[in-house]
């Protein structure tokens, strides 16, 4: 006895509803896009109430009942030490008024020692960080290296380089709780960053790969280092 074929209607695979999630994810992520770029022309006359940095680390010490106390004022880039703001740009971004956001060549460098083991810091540069602490946190992933790469053009078009520095020297991190140059200075030094003088100018800037590790009473050797490469550059 011969079988009838199967002839119930196959169903068909669904495309339809896969294109649909695909369209809202990307207008998702266009939208997530649009706002992050608006808070940053904001940002060209707003002080940003708080970033994701600060956020993390609320919600960390949330987590794991530890107690938590923030420390972040925000002040003009004139009430910052020019021997402060100096010495930040030679520890972390040498060429900060020479690039547009990128330096290649730092990031060069920076993958060569991390495969030597010499790594003192990243090839990041100031732009780079402020976008990380505005709206990444600390994390670490290849989509947030790509939105990053993305928004750190529109940071530079808008912002320009004195806004950067002003923003990036109040909004990032200095130790457990203490953002920003001013807290920084009041926490370790008992000063104001107005009135921060060279070494310890030196000292602070040599903690910010490691904030929460490091100390500045034992950067005696980085900052010395920090302290030349400003005496190279003029400074």
């Amino acid at each position: 006895m011969t079988e009838n074929p199967d002839t119930r209607p196959k169903t068909p695979p669904p495309t339809g509803a896969l294109r649909s999630h695909i369209r809202w994810f990307l207008a998702g992520v266009a939208l997530l896009w649009s706002l992050a770029a608006l808070i940053l022309v904001a940002a060209r006359w707003i002080e940003p109430p708080t970033t994701m940095v600060h956020m993390e680390r609320r919600w960390q010490a949330w987590i794991h009942h530890r107690p938590y106390h923030e420390r972040y004022e925000f002040v003009p880039l004139g009430r910052i030490s020019p021997d402060f703001q100096h010495a930040v740009i030679a520890a972390e971004d040498a060429r900060f008024y020479e690039h547009h956001g990128f330096d290649w060549q730092a990031m060069e460098v920076a993958a060569e020692n991390d495969l030597e083991g010499g790594r003192t810091h990243g090839g990041s540069t100031l732009t780079q960080q402020l976008v990380k602490n505005l709206f990444f946190g600390t994390s670490r992933s290849i989509l947030r290296k790509g939105a990053e790469f993305t928004l750190v053009p529109v940071a530079e078009l808008v912002l320009r380089k004195r806004r950067i520095l002003e923003l990036y020297l109040n909004v990032v991190e200095w130790g457990p709780g203490v953002y920003g140059a001013e807290s920084a200075c009041r926490y370790y030094y008992r000063t104001s960053a107005r009135n921060i003088d060279r070494e310890q100018s030196a000292r602070l800037a040599a903690i910010l790969p490691l904030p929460l590790k490091r100390r500045p009473d034992h950067m005696n050797h980085y900052s010395e280092l920090i302290l030349e490469r400003m005496r190279q550059m003029g400074w």
